[in-house]
């Protein structure tokens, strides 16, 4: 134990083994419904629900205690809550929902891309002076957008909003017994929160599927056996279609730029509460961006979106943990959840409603309080100066209410040009920006033709 204390400087952090221990095991906590929730996100675009369970908990495992040997900061890695909305809904979802209709091979075959990009971007260190040049309001307001996206398809699998004749969604039957679970779950959970215990969302998602099962609602497959097979999603990304598909560049661009400020902002949040900062910089940071383009292609790879850095990491961070010694632990809990595959099969199961759709009432409080909490980045937009506030604005609900990424980031950024450019304040804006919002609009005046 002396050579690990001496290897993660332990004693030098001011932290414990213990307090390393407790830490990884409350990152887990708070970041494990990620195991059950993925699964049932990507399953809507074709994939293996246990094949896809299995790659997460993987390449989750093996990217977080690669943070913990090579960047050693107790910051753990998985797919990101964004990311596979992106891929499972926009990719892979077809027109109906303003999607491209690409096939999951595809999609993981872009992510594999991005993730590649990443890599040389973070080994060059240009990842770092990306957030230098680009507007606060729209990484705030692109956080946001993301949180009302994720709400709103956390009420759609809870029953709480359905599709409606003659309008875009009205409130579904609240007296639908998968409904009143879904509305115990999230009351549950937000008053988990507000007491500030430890795992909150996790402990949600257990009392749910605990009342699911003791009610009927929710159907009982069991807890352990052995794990589900790979052989669905392993290696089955297509690279080619990927290269030979000119609608396939902004798909790239998307991944690598959700990857790209979801770790950034994870490390520099994380980094700051830990006290790993030194003078306004990370140190290791490059080492920290590496792990996190690898986990990127190790998923894709195995058959799961886009893994990044997880702000969850806090929570452990809270818990005293300050070196990588608690991604370790982090890791190894991972490692072993695809033994759960029976577990994690019972929480995903989807329950059809009266009004046609189907309701997953076990993860949707957890889709619902986790795009509560993306929603706090609202609160750093500039909300007083006109040309921050609307391109931020627009940032938001365009990603919400058209249900893509890609719009919000578009409107924002073309918005945010064209307001500088006419309130005379140009040189506020990195000619990048300028290049970025002329081939967005270029995109938008090709699809209005």
């Amino acid at each position: 134990m002396s050579s690990l204390e001496q290897f993660f400087g332990i004693r030098r952090q001011g932290s414990t083994v213990s307090r390393e221990i407790i830490g990884g095991i409350t990152t887990f906590a708070t970041m494990s419904y990620i195991i059950f929730v993925q699964p049932t996100i990507l399953r809507t675009a074709g994939m293996d629900f246990g094949a896809v369970m299995v790659a997460t908990c993987l390449s989750s495992g093996v990217t977080t205690i690669a943070m913990a040997l090579i960047a050693r900061y107790p910051i753990a890695l998985a797919p990101g809550m964004g990311e596979n909305f992106y891929f499972a809904f926009m990719v892979c979802g077809g027109a109906a929902m303003g999607g491209l209709g690409y096939s999951w091979q595809v999609a993981l075959g872009g992510v594999f891309i991005a993730g590649l990009l990443f890599f040389i971007l973070s080994f060059f260190g240009v990842r770092e002076k990306v957030m230098e040049v680009f507007p606060q309001s729209l990484k705030s307001g692109i956080a946001a957008g993301i949180g009302l996206l994720i709400a709103l398809v956390g009420l759609w699998y809870a029953g709480l909003v359905v599709p409606a004749p003659g309008a875009l969604i009205r409130l579904g039957r609240l007296s639908e017994p998968p409904v009143v679970l879904a509305l115990f779950g999230f009351a549950v959970t937000a008053i988990l929160l507000a007491r500030k215990i430890s795992g909150a969302i996790l402990c949600g998602i257990i009392v749910t599927f605990i009342v699911g099962i003791a009610s009927g609602i929710v159907k009982y497959h069991g807890i352990a056996g052995k794990p589900a097979s790979m052989t669905a999603t392993f290696l089955a990304l297509d690279l080619k279609q990927v290269f030979s598909s000119v609608n396939m560049i902004p798909v790239v661009f998307v991944f690598l730029f959700l990857d790209l400020f979801d770790t950034v902002g994870t490390l520099i949040g994380v980094g700051e509460q830990g006290g790993f900062m030194v003078n306004g910089k990370l140190p290791r940071a490059r080492q920290a961006f590496l792990c996190d383009a690898f986990g990127t292609m190790l998923g894709a790879s195995m058959g799961t979106s886009t893994v990044t850095s997880y702000v969850e990491s806090a929570a452990g961070v809270s818990a005293g943990a300050r070196t990588g010694f608690a991604s370790i632990v982090t890791g190894l809990l991972f490692l072993v959840a695809p033994f759960f595959g029976k577990l994690a099969q019972s929480v995903g199961d989807g329950i059809p409603l009266s009004t046609g759709t189907m309701a997953y009432p076990v993860v949707a409080p957890a889709l619902i309080i986790v795009g509560s909490m993306m929603m706090r980045s609202a609160v750093d937009v500039n909300w007083k100066d006109p040309t921050e506030s609307v391109p931020g604005f627009l940032t938001i609900v365009m990603m919400g209410f058209t249900l893509s990424i890609t719009e919000g980031i578009g409107f924002g950024l073309i918005s945010y040009c064209l307001l500088k450019l006419a309130a005379g304040k140009a040189k506020e804006v990195h000619w990048s920006m300028y290049l970025i919002a002329a081939l967005l609009l270029g995109r938008y005046i090709f699809l209005v033709k």
